[in-house]
């Protein structure tokens, strides 16, 4: 029976998993997602870049969950909740990613449901996000009943380094409004 358990990393969490996020890192880019990183990321980067979200995961502007899947971290979600005092209220949902073995089995569903009952409860009343058109993100978005603002064109490149569109979306989560 496979046991999946979410939970939220704290400062000391991200630095005894970090080496395990590098791999998730790695195989999510090499897999063709686009995340911000191309191809040649390689593992000192791929730790390099978790590494560096340490301050704010230690001063709480950024929440960061895991899914660990029978002892293995196989997924994570963060949200960034925004600093200026117009804008508390709102956090961009950040890097959602499912190791590519354990894709289908509700993981990614998961890490977001958890993401936003988790700003619900922190008082956030909006997330938004942008992510490559037509991927697979774009699908679990739209499942999970996330509203589409808009799209812009060649906004990145994918791991390729061709140019991509993005779509962006919005959501109200549960109980925060």
């Amino acid at each position: 029976m496979t046991t999946v358990d979410i939970r939220r990393l704290d400062a000391a969490g991200l630095r005894a998993r970090r080496q395990e996020l590098a791999e998730l890192l790695l195989a999510v880019v090499d897999g063709g997602a686009s995340l911000g990183f191309l191809a040649d990321l390689d593992e000192a980067a791929a730790r390099d870049w978790w590494e560096a979200l340490l301050p704010a995961v230690e001063d709480g502007s950024l929440a960061l969950w895991v899914s660990v899947t029978d002892g293995h971290l196989d997924g994570t979600v963060s949200w960034y909740r925004e600093s200026k005092p117009n804008g508390r209220h709102r956090a961009e949902l950040r890097k959602l990613m499912v190791h590519p073995a354990a894709r289908g089995r509700g993981t990614a569903a998961a890490l977001l449901a958890e993401a936003e009952r988790a700003a619900a409860d922190a008082g956030i009343v909006l997330l938004f996000l942008d992510t490559e058109t037509g991927s697979g993100a774009e699908r679990v978005y739209r499942r999970a009943g996330w509203t589409e603002a808009g799209t812009i064109p060649d906004y990145a490149t994918d791991p390729a380094g061709n140019l991509r569109p993005t779509t962006l979306f919005y959501k109200h989560p549960s109980g925060a409004r």
